[in-house]
């Protein structure tokens, strides 16, 4: 893992592809006194994602490639997060699988966050599936990216209860405000901070 010396903090792109609300949450981290990253550059698969007018809220440096042309796409973003001096790069809701090659250039340096309890509930639609199966609890995780869906190394779970009277929206929202606390604590664990 990259190696953060006080001041020297690990220059960090966050990834996202709707609301940015765990971008938010890893800003508002960067920003405290015992962070080693600091927040350098966005990148979103969507044009339309809320979180891009907080990046420009937030005077960070931005970039909208549309994964049409996934190879084309990803050797753009390569370029780009090296001319930046990327270090590190935090999966925040972004809904698009990188290929082997790209994961290989940052080799235990991409984290990801996912709204359950790994290695159950791996891909989309997670809050419904949960309910579905009458599970009780569920939660988030946040691990290291790999090349198989939400497969990496686990950094921290968070479990939360879900009461009898749950619906997906509940669930998501009580999920998330986990996710917001978790997301920073693993940072810091991966740190030994």
């Amino acid at each position: 893992m990259v190696v953060s010396t006080g001041i020297n903090r690990v220059r960090t792109a966050v990834f996202i592809s709707g609301t940015g609300t765990n971008l938010k949450s890893l800003v508002k981290f960067s920003k405290t006194k015992l962070s080693p990253i600091s927040i350098n550059f966005i990148f979103s698969n969507n044009s339309k994602a809320k979180g891009l007018n907080y990046a420009k809220k937030i005077k960070i440096k931005k970039k909208v490639l549309n994964f049409k042309n996934k190879k084309l796409s990803e050797n753009k973003l390569l370029a780009i997060l090296k001319k930046n001096n990327i270090e590190m790069i935090c999966l925040a809701g972004f809904m698009k699988i990188l290929s082997k090659n790209f994961i290989k250039k940052f080799k235990g340096k991409i984290l990801n966050i996912h709204p359950s309890l790994l290695p159950k509930y791996k891909g989309l639609n997670t809050h419904q599936r949960v309910l579905n199966n009458k599970e009780k609890y569920s939660g988030c995780t946040v691990h290291y990216v790999n090349s198989k869906l939400d497969s990496g190394k686990i950094i921290l779970q968070k479990k939360v209860k879900i009461s009898k009277k749950e619906t997906v929206v509940s669930l998501a929202k009580k999920i998330l405000v986990q996710e917001h606390k978790l997301y920073p604590k693993a940072i810091l664990q991966i740190f030994n901070y």
